[in-house]
């Protein structure tokens, strides 16, 4: 999306900045912006089943270890 805000006869600089920033936030240009700056991707399906079983064997790891008093 394009936004272009010109300036007015005898308008001065500081009115033209004003304009345009209240122009940018009423677009929501600068919001959609900064809501995909740290845009993650999906993780396919291999991904997390890899995950979920490295996890669950950190769990039994840990449950072992707690049982012989070395956590």
């Amino acid at each position: 999306m394009v936004l272009q805000v010109k300036k007015q006869e005898r308008e001065p600089t500081q009115v033209l900045i004003r304009r345009f920033q209240k122009s940018m936030q009423q677009s929501g240009i600068l919001v959609r912006a900064r809501k995909g700056r740290f845009h993650a991707r999906k993780k396919s399906e291999a991904a997390k089943k890899k995950a979920a079983m490295r996890r669950e064997e950190l769990r039994q790891e840990y449950a072992e270890l707690k049982k012989m008093g070395k956590a």
